[in-house]
Parts: structure tokens; C-alpha cells; sequence
């Protein structure tokens, strides 16, 4: 490596070419950097007492593989954002400088729109690709181009190269001082030139070790990089061309910055069973690229997996699906925004295209993801767990009953994670606040369109309260409620029975519920599903707002059904119990009535605690085992081993993460004990209950932040 301080401008007028290598990102500078960059050169223009401002280093590989010979192109490492921004700015102060009179062309020396192009922005003597000083890479390389040349832009050019150099010429041209400060500003710019040698210098190692002052770059950005960059470049060229870059142009230039981190997350999720933190994909990605199986079958065959699996997550998340029953319930799920869902569907996905799963069995496997998690949203269910449910999802897979297995897997999930059924879901539909339910439009969308060939446009329509949200009813509305009037409005306003569709709510308004009915465009006319049965009502009430709700919750168990399985062949999927489970408290001595050790007080401590954590959440079950009992909510957070004077509890959590004011806790990390955790308390009187439910508590919160991950 060899590293020297140079004037930008000077480092540029030396240099033959610079070229970004085809495995770089695409340019990406925003108005917020270049802003940045401008009042800089500003700052530093207009302060004759400032003789240089530092802007970052650029790094290029000069000899080894890529040997240079004097026309050789230096091809960047590091630095091609502020090298493409600073190269937009001196093309935007030329064709601004144009516009000046003759003999005013050139304030500063050397700053002519002629010398500006031939020191700093082409070649002169040269033609082809060898005539500009910088070549980006595929769309940025023609548009670029296209403005140096000052021709029309390509049809697919870049919007971030376009923009920025139309920002540039309006910023210049409504710059209100001597234009010479802009060009002595640039003039005084310095980097540092660091060229590497190909043979000595690791460009992937210094290459991710680099602190630049532009945009950080994406876990993609790396990923590429670590793929495409030790490699020949005719193979670099192959495989970008072939794959890479056709998985860019089917994410698009917007979609492909922000999805393809979360892409590689989940792909690295299929791949592995484990689910990287989104912040760490390429260190996840770095070491199943190097896992012994992946190395050996070579680089394009990896390459080639993750195009294919990137052309699956387009299909689902970004409205690529062309199949139209697929397309639908797609876009379904991208409303619910079940981004968990990715991985299981990703795999599934690619046992469609592998024909190992038929049309309709994928289109009900993603409609039972679809219900299982619109049911969990309208229950109030936790979310934390549906990352690892979906994420382990695929080892219960029975590929040969394939969608029998997925429906036994729903049918199966414990306390939290579980399957809410119909019960449940409809009491929950029949009361809760819907109106500020965050997925409401998606709700009424559903059932408007279910079963229609012909899908209404939800979004032209607006939801409407038939009993109005004014807290000041009119004579009319309390009458037709009744004396009760103000607790059916408190309980009922927000709740299914009230809420439906209407292109009319500001003609509706306040207005009693006969002129909603009967006026032009009212209920009695209105030609959608939600209405319907409204037109033959006398008065809205407690009751017509009850038996609503019923009938549209009635229709919701079929919008999103629930798995049906035969019984029998559930059971066959019902994992294995050890046949010595089924433990009751009389096999715990001192806590049996019939054991000659029985303890009374330690009974008491025992009913009372029990009682306490029970009451704590619906989903916390007991566990009688031979040696101690396990309270859980999807895992252990609290076991109670009884002993003779007092119980024993086992947390399941780190001692380091305990909130222990009164210091009773013990830090049993290494010390073998029965239960489960890090964190041991003692329970020997009632008067101590309400400070070790305290810590109790802490266990289950923990785990249910962690999604059972304990």
C-alpha cells in the first residue's frame, strides 16, 4: 500500500481513468450529501484562510492482477461516490460558465468550461471508452456519459446521477457570490491517494475496514463485494452480468436499496435455520459462504441460488407474481406486512417452481399464513414469536403431505404462538376497537371482496360510522339508543357492528340512521356486500350493531379460515410424550397430603404462588415433572423445586439482566441445579410474594420480548 496527501485536482489531471469495478455499488449520493459537499467548497472558496479541506481518500488498485500501463484504467476500491459527485459538479460549472460572456469564461485560472473538460473530465486524444476520465458502471456509466457529452439521457438512466448534476447547475446558477469561490473551493479539495498492489495488499480486507465519508454501505454492497471482488474479471464480468445484475434490474433502483438487505437475511434464513440480525447478514452471509459444502460447489453456483431465490421474493413482496391467484394473495399479505412470513415462503416458493408443490396447495398454504396472522393481529397476540415460528417452520415439513403437514403445524402451536380459533376470533372481531385497528382497510377490503370475481377498489371509499362519532348525538340518535345511550356509544362506536363502507360519509355526516338509509346513495342503495341488510332496518341500536357484527364475524371465519384436519391424522403428528410424564403433586413429598413428609406451610407458599403466576397471562401453563413444576408460556421461566421449609425457584434469564433491588437472588450460571436459568430465589413466607412475583415477572416479560428465544 502506498498512501500520499494530493490536491483532488491535480490527482485527477494525472490519472488516465479511473473505473469502478462492475461489483461496486451504483452510485447513491442523496441531496443531503452533495448539500453537505457544496457548502464545504463554499466555506472553504469564500475563506482565503483556508488553504485545504480534506475530503475523504480514494483507493484503487494500480498493479498486480490488474497491472496498469499508462493507459490503464485505475480501478476504485474506495472513494467512487465523492469522485462521481465532485466529477457531476465540475460538469454542471462548465455548462454554467458557457453561459458567460467570452471574456469571463474562466475566473480562476484553469477554470475555463474548455479546461474543466479536458484536465478533469475526458481525455482529449483518446476515443472510445478510453476518452472519459471516469467509467461507472452499467445504467451510471450511460448516463453519465450522456451528460458529459451534453445529449439527451438514456430511457433507463440513472435518477441519482441525473439529479444530482441538475442539483449542481440550479445551485451554481442561483449562487448570489463570485462565482470564483465555487473554483477556488474545489481547487483547495484534498484527498489521500492510496494505491494498492494487487500482490501484497488484501483489497477485500482494506476494502471493508474503510471509514468513508459518504454513505455507509449495505449489507448488500458488502455481500457483492465479497462474491465478485478476488476474482479473474473476465469470471467478475460473467457472473455480474449473468446474475447479479439481472436480480438488480428485477428488484429495480429504488426497491433493490431498500429489499435486498432484508432479502439476504431471509434467503440466509432458509439457508440456515437461523435468523441474522438484519445489521449483521454480511458477517452471517461471509460464513455460509465459506462453509465447506458452499465452497466446494464453487461461486456460481451461489450466485445462481441467490438470483433464483431473489426472483421468488420479487414474485411476493415486490408484485412481481404473474399468476393472478398468487399475485392476489401476494399483495394480501404485502398489506398485512408479514415480512416474517419470508422465509417458510421462500422454500415453499421454491417447491412450486420445482413442481414438489402444486398451484393450489401453495395458494392455501400462503392464504392459512395469511389468516394465521390476521387472527393473531385481531386477538392481540404477542408478535414476538412469528420470527422464529416461520423461521423453523420448514423442519416440520412433510414434503410428501405437504400441505397436510403445514395445516398440522398451525393446528399444533402452543400457548402464544398459537392458531386462534374460531371462538376466539370472532369475539375478539364482535368487540374490540376496529377503527383504530391498524390494518383496518385491509379488513374491510377482505370482506367486501370475498367471493367477488370482481374486486370493489376499497380505496376510493371511506369508512364510515353508522353510529356517529360526534360526542354530541342529536335528539334523534339517543332516542333510537335508548336511556343507555352513552354507554352503547362507549362500548360499540369503534367496533365491527358500526363500521362499514360509504362514498357518501359527508352527505351521511351526523344524520339519524333513517336518512342514512333512505337518502340518495344511502344504505338502502348502496350496491356493496358490507350493507347489505341495512336498507331493511326500522332503527339502529345495541341490537342491530350486536347481530351486525355476528353476521360479518360469521363471514370472517371464511375469509380467513382455520386448518381442518381429521383428528385422527393430527394425532399422528402430535409430537411423542415420554410415558413418564404425567406428574401430579402427589408425587412431590412435601407438597402431597399422603406423604409422611408433608409440610402444611410449604403447601400454603406452593398454592399461593401458583395461583400468582397463573393469573399473570392466559398463556402460562403449569407442568408437573418428577422433580420440580415448570410454569411456562412457550418455554420455562420459572421452575419451583419444593423442598421442606421453603419452595426453590429457578428464573430462566441471565443474572446479569435481573432487577434484584433487595439483592435475594443467586447466580447459579455454573452450579447444577433442577430447573432451568441463571437466576435462583428462595420462597419461605407470604409476606415475600409480591416482591418475588416481581421477579418472576421479569422472566416471563423476557421471554415473551424474546419470542420463547430464552
Amino acid at each position: 500500500m502506498k498512501a500520499t496527501e494530493a490536491k483532488f485536482l491535480d490527482f485527477i489531471k494525472k490519472s488516465p481513468q479511473f473505473a469502478i469495478p462492475i461489483y461496486q455499488r451504483a452510485y447513491s449520493w442523496t441531496e443531503k450529501e452533495c448539500q453537505q459537499l457544496w457548502d464545504d467548497i463554499l466555506r472553504t472558496g469564500e475563506n482565503d484562510a483556508i488553504v485545504a479541506h480534506f475530503i475523504g481518500s480514494i483507493v484503487y488498485i494500480e498493479k498486480g492482477l490488474y497491472h496498469v500501463t499508462s493507459h490503464s484504467p485505475l480501478l476504485v476500491i474506495d472513494g467512487q461516490q465523492r469522485l462521481t459527485t465532485l466529477s457531476l459538479l465540475i460538469a454542471a460549472l462548465a455548462k454554467e460558465l458557457e453561459n458567460y460572456p467570452q471574456g469571463n469564461r474562466e475566473p480562476v485560472d484553469g477554470f475555463s468550461p474548455r479546461k474543466l473538460r479536458n484536465y478533469y473530465l475526458v481525455n482529449p486524444e483518446e476515443e472510445g471508452e478510453r476518452h472519459y476520465k471516469l467509467i461507472l458502471s452499467q445504467t451510471d456509466k450511460d448516463s453519465f456519459i450522456a451528460i458529459i457529452n451534453g445529449q439527451e439521457l438514456p430511457k433507463e438512466h440513472s435518477r441519482r446521477i441525473s439529479e444530482n448534476y441538475e442539483l449542481f447547475k440550479t445551485w451554481i446558477s442561483e449562487y448570489k457570490g463570485d462565482i470564483a469561490s465555487i473554483c477556488k473551493g474545489i481547487a483547495k479539495l484534498v484527498v489521500v491517494d492510496i494505491s494498492l498492489s494487487r500482490d501484497q495488499d488484501n483489497p477485500q480486507l482494506i476494502f471493508e475496514s474503510m471509514n468513508s465519508t459518504g454513505r455507509e454501505l449495505t449489507q448488500a454492497d458488502l455481500i457483492r463485494n465479497f462474491i465478485l471482488m478476488g476474482l479473474e474479471p473476465a469470471l467478475q464480468t460473467h457472473l455480474y452480468e449473468n446474475y447479479w445484475r439481472p436480480m438488480e434490474l428485477d428488484f429495480g433502483q429504488e426497491a433493490y436499496d431498500k429489499h435486498f438487505d432484508y432479502f439476504m437475511r431471509h434467503y440466509l434464513t432458509v439457508k440456515t435455520g437461523e435468523i441474522p440480525r438484519l445489521g449483521e447478514v454480511y458477517e452471517a452471509f461471509k460464513a455460509y459462504a465459506r462453509s465447506p459444502m458452499i465452497e466446494n460447489a464453487g461461486v456460481e453456483v451461489l450466485i445462481n441460488d441467490i438470483r433464483i431465490f431473489a426472483r421468488y421474493y420479487c414474485a411476493m413482496a415486490l408484485g412481481a407474481e404473474t399468476e393472478p391467484q398468487l399475485n392476489s394473495a401476494f399483495h394480501d399479505l404485502r398489506e398485512l406486512k408479514v415480512d416474517v412470513a419470508y422465509p417458510f415462503l421462500l422454500e415453499l416458493y421454491h417447491d412450486y417452481n420445482s413442481n414438489l408443490l402444486s398451484k393450489e396447495d401453495f395458494l392455501s398454504a400462503v392464504r392459512l399464513v395469511e389468516s394465521y396472522v390476521f387472527r393473531r393481529a385481531i386477538c392481540s397476540i404477542p408478535t414476538n414469536s412469528l420470527n422464529k415460528t416461520f423461521a423453523t417452520f420448514t423442519k416440520a415439513l412433510k414434503k410428501d403431505r405437504y400441505l397436510e403437514s403445514i395445516k398440522a403445524y398451525f393446528l399444533l402451536l402452543p400457548s402464544y404462538r398459537r392458531f386462534p380459533n374460531d371462538e376466539e376470533f370472532k369475539r375478539e372481531l364482535q368487540t374490540r376497537d376496529l377503527y383504530n385497528f391498524r390494518s383496518r382497510s385491509y379488513l374491510l377490503r377482505r370482506l367486501e371482496n370475498h367471493g367477488h370475481k370482481e374486486h370493489v377498489q376499497v380505496n376510493e371509499y371511506t369508512i364510515e360510522h353508522i353510529l356517529p362519532q360526534n360526542e354530541n348525538l342529536s335528539k334523534e340518535w339517543k332516542e333510537s339508543l335508548g336511556t343507555e345511550w352513552e354507554r352503547i356509544r362507549e362500548t360499540w362506536l369503534h367496533t365491527l357492528g358500526n363500521l362499514t363502507l360509504t362514498a357518501y360519509n359527508s352527505e351521511y355526516s351526523d344524520r339519524p340512521f333513517a336518512k342514512k338509509r333512505d337518502m340518495d346513495g344511502g344504505f338502502k342503495y348502496s350496491p356493496l356486500k358490507l350493507n347489505q341488510g341495512l336498507g331493511q332496518l326500522e332503527q339502529w341500536n345495541e341490537e342491530t350493531i350486536k347481530e351486525r357484527a355476528l353476521r360479518l364475524s360469521n363471514m370472517a371465519i371464511s375469509v380467513w379460515p382455520m386448518p381442518q384436519l381429521d383428528a385422527k391424522i393430527l394425532e399422528l403428528y402430535r409430537p411423542l410424550t415420554d410415558s413418564k410424564i404425567g406428574y401430579t403433586i402427589d408425587d412431590h413429598p412435601y407438597l402431597s397430603k399422603s406423604s409422611p413428609t408433608y409440610r402444611e406451610t410449604v403447601r400454603q407458599l406452593f398454592e399461593a404462588f401458583r395461583r400468582e403466576v397463573l393469573a399473570m397471562d392466559p398463556v402460562v401453563t403449569e407442568e408437573f415433572l418428577k422433580l420440580y413444576i415448570a410454569y411456562k408460556a412457550e418455554t420455562n421461566f420459572v421452575d419451583v423445586v419444593p423442598q421442606a421449609k421453603r419452595l426453590r425457584l429457578s428464573l430462566n434469564m441471565s443474572f446479569a439482566d435481573i432487577d434484584d433491588p433487595r439483592g435475594v437472588c443467586k447466580d447459579i450460571t455454573s452450579v447444577g441445579r433442577w430447573g432451568n436459568g441463571d437466576v435462583e430465589v428462595v420462597f419461605s413466607s407470604l409476606d415475600e410474594l409480591p416482591y418475588i412475583m416481581g421477579l418472576v415477572r421479569q422472566a416471563y416479560e423476557r421471554q415473551m420480548v424474546n419470542g420463547g428465544d430464552s
